[in-house]
């Protein structure tokens, strides 16, 4: 008896050994990893204890896209062969793609590891990105992977997975409006340090996953979070490239992801739909030939600008993104609705209104008219397009001048001397709701775009909004020229100047067919330039319609 329970532990740990060495041999489909002798991550993954125990393991899912932070262990890269890495810490972000082998308890990973903030300044480049490719052991929960060697093999399960990926695509495609153009970053990495790294390094990353155990976790899908080492030990085995960095990450929930991106769409429909009802309020104020003329046609066009390219970029990014596509279509539609049915048709009364001899003209003269002002309107706009893309890496400072829309209307005030052109709620309701899309992008550090967010900006374009905000309300409470110097005004026509009683005139008023008693204030009449007399009353209701004489149809100055 005794020899048979030997032999039976003999043979017990014969075929573990036999299983445990069939897990570490090569096999079809999965690419082996150099054979190295033990190294520090070695040490440091395998030395690591298990924190939930031993036991058995259920295969755990870690295809997704972790964020988190690196650091060199050394606080400073202390190797001399690559001495661009003078960063001590930053930010990273991991995408793993995993697919089963034929060999249980191993799982073949494919992926990307981009680390921001690596280099200075001087080398003009954001970050790196290392492709990378290995295996996932997961009865324990270990994950080793080299760099990628470039050849073409099985790829695509990871191409699948990121063109499917909204987390993914959103990046892209707000690095490539918000960030740097496509061109840039070619030219980034061409002269980036990187490429050198990848000739002379071999890129190793021993990590252990575990499950996350964080209170954000709020959702049903699993979380998980590496912990690992980043070693890159040479070609020729002359010491590291860099100093080892250590490696944190968790994985992100797509499904919060995707609420933030639909309640981002949610808040761009409701900031459309108010600015069409303070379109309507404006609308109303001006309905009449002179209260539309004095809006700035300048004003309203930018505005209409900026509501296009809205539109395009929604409409892009949910075409980019199917998974999103209603979300953000349904924003599209809306800032396609904003710009195209309502400024559209107010720009084309303001237009009309600073050209009342072109509609008595006849048709020919009208559409020649109005193709040439849609030609100007598109032109500006393609235009706009062509000038972002050249300057894209000046897209701050860009924002900034087109959110000066409120000046033309500004100088058009003061060089007509308009009396309330536009309605104050029109003025505060479109500088807040116009503030909502910036201050999202660039102030919101959760934002689902990943752009990096600056309060100095935001406080600056919000300095600058409410100022010309406020100067538009002192125009419209105290006069458009209030804030102007008396000495350097033009000379102003005065309607209530004294009668020239050499002058043949009807004491009659036109407007109200009343005989204007003279001997009473010389407030309570008005004389326009071209000596007809009115009431006082009379002919400022008069000018609110039509700046125009009600007797000889000349035009009148402002009052």
């Amino acid at each position: 008896m005794n020899n048979l329970g030997n032999f039976g532990v003999w043979g017990l740990g014969f075929f573990s050994l036999t299983i445990w060495f069939a897990v570490l041999q090569q096999a079809n489909g999965l690419r082996p990893i150099r054979e190295t002798a033990r190294s520090w991550g070695d040490e440091w993954l395998f030395g690591k204890k298990e924190k939930s125990g031993a036991g058995p393991f259920s295969a755990w899912n870690i295809t997704g896209t972790y964020r988190g932070t690196w650091k060199f262990l050394d606080t400073v890269n202390s190797s001399s062969k690559f001495p661009d890495f003078r960063k001590e810490s930053g930010n990273s972000v991991i995408e793993l793609v995993t697919s089963p082998t034929k060999i249980t308890g191993v799982h073949y990973v494919q992926g990307a590891v981009v680390f921001h903030d690596v280099f200075d300044n001087e080398h003009n480049v954001g970050g790196a990105q290392i492709k990378v490719e290995g295996v996932y052991i997961w009865p324990f929960r270990q994950l080793r992977l080299v760099a990628n060697s470039g050849k073409k093999g099985d790829s695509g399960l990871e191409d699948d997975y990121l063109l499917s990926n909204p987390y993914h695509l959103l990046g892209i495609f707000s690095s490539q409006v918000f960030q740097e153009s496509p061109r840039d970053r070619i030219l980034k990495q061409k002269t980036s340090p990187i490429y050198e790294m990848e000739k002379h390094c071999n890129i190793e990353i021993a990590a252990q996953i575990s499950q996350s155990t964080s209170s954000e976790n709020n959702g049903d899908k699993d979380r998980y979070h590496i912990e690992g080492l980043m070693e890159s030990p040479a070609v020729d085995d002359d010491g590291d490239c860099f100093s080892p960095l250590s490696l944190n990450a968790t994985s992100i929930n797509v499904d919060v992801y995707y609420n933030k991106a639909v309640n981002y769409t949610l808040m761009v429909t409701f900031v459309s739909f108010l600015q069409v009802l303070l379109l309507i309020r404006q609308m109303e104020h001006s309905n009449t030939q002179s209260g539309a003329a004095k809006v700035s046609i300048v004003m309203i066009g930018q505005q209409a600008i900026m509501d296009s390219y809205l539109c395009l970029l929604h409409l892009t990014a949910g075409i980019l993104v199917e998974s999103l596509f209603n979300a953000f279509a349904t924003a599209a539609f809306f800032k396609f609705v904003v710009f195209s049915i309502f400024e559209m048709r107010y720009l084309l009364s303001i237009w009309k209104a600073t050209r009342p001899s072109t509609s008595g003209e006849g048709w020919e003269t009208m559409r020649r008219e109005l193709s040439f002002l849609y030609s100007r309107f598109y032109g500006i706009l393609l235009g706009g397009i062509l000038l972002m893309y050249e300057f894209h890496n000046y897209m701050r400072p860009i924002l900034l001048l087109m959110y000066s829309f409120w000046i033309p209307q500004i100088v058009a005030n003061v060089v007509r001397d308009s009396r309330k052109p536009l309605h104050p709620y029109y003025i505060l309701g479109m500088t807040v709701t116009r503030l909502a899309i910036p201050l999202y992008v660039f102030g919101c550090p959760k934002n689902f775009m990943r752009v990096e967010p600056s309060k100095a900006w935001c406080v600056s374009l919000c300095a600058f909004m409410g100022f010309q905000a406020a100067v538009l309300l002192l125009q419209h409470y105290f006069g458009s020229r209030c804030f102007v110097p008396r000495k350097m005004l033009p000379e102003k026509y005065s309607y209530y100047r004294r009668l020239d009683h050499n002058v043949n005139r009807s004491r009659d008023c036109v407007i109200c067919m009343t005989t204007i008693d003279l001997r009473h204030r010389i407030n309570d009449c008005m004389v326009t330039p071209c000596e007809h007399i009115f009431h006082s009353g009379c002919l400022q209701r008069w000018m609110d319609i039509k700046m125009e004489c009600p007797t000889c149809r000349r035009p009148l100055p402002p009052a």
